[in-house]
């Protein structure tokens, strides 16, 4: 995503709300890598619908990756454990089924997600696990999911630490907890280094987790990735950062972009969804919440010049899959365009944010927000 003058001079043709056409247009012109994680194509479940909300909906992955190029969506994220026979070996027939349809889809494999939380084995936890066999397996696994990420033409391994962490005051030593977590993403990372793939982290206040997890804040990840990168030498691993999980600590999005860009921490993806602050993951349409607080965390992306990939990682429980993630690359458009033009008068934004004067910093972007 290239932010050029010639660029922003061409805003005044997407004014008026984008969909259809005009948003395809609007994503090619600005270079905006949009995907979706395979799960927010359904079916979806929760402990209140066991039998999940839409069961007549085909859940596995190639019905799941068809739904997403239906909603117009150009890449895919995936799970590890996607490509894993019962063995934890890799499905080699699998791997050629799902490259063959990517390429029948016109998909762009993105992420390749280390899952070390769905299976009941990692229920004590994956890297920290109190068995050392069990963290052993998940480290095993890991390591198998560069390769898989390899095969499928993935950029990035991100990995989002569900079981680790803990419940309850006292039930874990937290200084040993951090020191295997570090232990086992410096041997993820040079395993990924030596593959040329990419390493992120993924932080969450808690859930499935109810005390904390491991990385409850990207704060604490940016910590970590410098701990690692210290010692690898370079900046190959990097963070997530999970829209939704910055409302559950009710920080700003828009702040924490800054921070790690500041902290020369890598920024590998966004994961776009909605919550409420100070709720769960609630994994929501991306842009129906705070509509200023979105427009602000799109221009700090903005202005800090990422270029990879924004994807939804949603659970539209009672909404079809498909119109739930035409509706979040909707919305998103929508308000990234809102950034950018915003953007487009950054020079004059910095001028009344250095004057000190916080209505007219509202002046300039008051009407993008709320007319464009």
């Amino acid at each position: 995503m290239k932010i050029t003058k010639r660029k922003l001079d061409k805003l005044e043709y997407y004014k008026g709300y984008l969909e259809g056409e005009r948003l395809n247009e609007f994503f090619e012109e600005f270079e905006i890598k949009f995907a979706a994680g395979h799960w927010a194509a359904g079916d979806f479940l929760d402990r209140f619908a066991s039998k999940g909300y839409f069961p007549e909906l085909e859940s596995d992955i190639i019905s799941q990756m068809k739904r997403v190029s239906i909603a117009g969506i150009k890449g895919i994220e995936f799970h590890d454990v996607l490509f894993l026979n019962e063995k934890g070996d890799i499905d080699y027939e699998r791997v050629d089924q799902i490259k063959s349809n990517l390429k029948i889809l016109g998909l762009t494999p993105t992420t390749m997600n280390i899952n070390l939380f769905t299976n009941p084995k990692w229920k004590m936890g994956g890297l920290t696990n109190p068995n050392r066999e069990v963290r052993e397996e998940a480290i095993r696994q890991a390591l198998t999911a560069i390769e898989i990420a390899k095969k499928i033409g993935c950029e990035v391994i991100s990995l989002w630490p569900g079981s680790d962490g803990w419940d309850y005051n006292f039930e874990v030593n937290y200084g040993k907890q951090y020191e295997l977590f570090i232990e086992s993403c410096n041997e993820i990372n040079h395993e990924a280094m030596k593959n040329g793939i990419k390493f992120s982290i993924e932080a969450k206040l808690k859930e499935p987790r109810e005390g904390n997890m491991i990385i409850p804040t990207t704060h604490l990840s940016a910590l970590i990735v410098r701990i690692i990168n210290e010692r690898s030498g370079n900046k190959n691993m990097g963070v997530t950062i999970d829209y939704g999980h910055e409302q559950m600590y009710a920080v700003e999005p828009a702040a924490t972009v800054y921070a790690l860009h500041k902290l020369d921490i890598p920024i590998r993806n966004f994961h776009l969804n909605t919550a409420k602050l100070h709720s769960n993951d609630e994994d929501r349409v991306f842009g129906t919440g705070d509509i200023w607080r979105f427009v602000d965390f799109c221009y700090a992306v903005i202005d800090i010049g990422y270029n990879g990939w924004f994807t939804e990682d949603q659970f539209t429980y009672r909404m079809d899959p498909i119109k739930g993630m035409k509706l979040s690359r909707e919305l998103f458009g929508n308000l990234f365009k809102k950034a950018l033009m915003i953007y487009a008068k950054r020079d004059e934004l910095e001028v009344a944010r250095e004057s000190g004067d916080q209505a007219k910093v509202i002046d300039v972007v008051k009407r993008i927000i709320l007319t464009y």
